[in-house]
């Protein structure tokens, strides 16, 4: 536990930009064992690039952990940093997705954004990945082709 330097941490600097260098890991204690972690950020912001008005979500995280996992105080520092990036909603849940299979490298990621409407309209991107050659390549496939097959009621937004 001592390379995590926020944990802990009374004097949090939050980033003003996309950060993704806030994130930090530490060893997976189980890797003889298969298993979700999911994180649900109900509270994201990011900024629309072409009118800078604020975008509102909640992004869902799930991942298989292999020998790392994500801290996740860096975690939320990190989607914080958002606040102010400006990108579509397609761009964010892919930018997430690809920085933590850098930090951590799993073996099955997925990111799901659900955006409140703006416009009369909602975008819910989702995006997932399995390790190639492996198992988990076939189950990024499979759930990326039976995702959202049952789609919610809107009307919770």
């Amino acid at each position: 536990m001592s390379d995590l330097t926020l944990l802990g941490n009374k004097n949090t600097k939050y980033p003003n930009d996309y950060s993704p260098d806030v994130l930090e890991t530490f060893e997976n204690k189980h890797t003889e064992n298969d298993y979700f972690v999911k994180f649900n950020c109900p509270e994201f912001t990011s900024l629309c690039p072409i009118t800078g008005q604020p975008d509102f979500a909640c992004i869902y995280i799930s991942y298989i952990p292999d020998k790392l996992m994500v801290e996740s105080k860096s975690l939320k520092l990190y989607l914080f940093s958002f606040r102010n990036h400006g990108d579509f909603h397609e761009d964010c849940v892919n930018i997430i997705m690809k920085d933590l299979i850098k930090l951590m490298n799993p073996k099955y990621i997925e990111v799901w954004g659900k955006f409140l409407p703006r416009g009369g309209i909602s975008i819910d991107p989702y995006c997932n990945y399995g390790r190639p050659d492996t198992k988990w390549e076939q189950l990024a496939w499979d759930r990326l082709a039976n995702h959202d097959m049952y789609p919610e009621a809107i009307s919770n937004r």
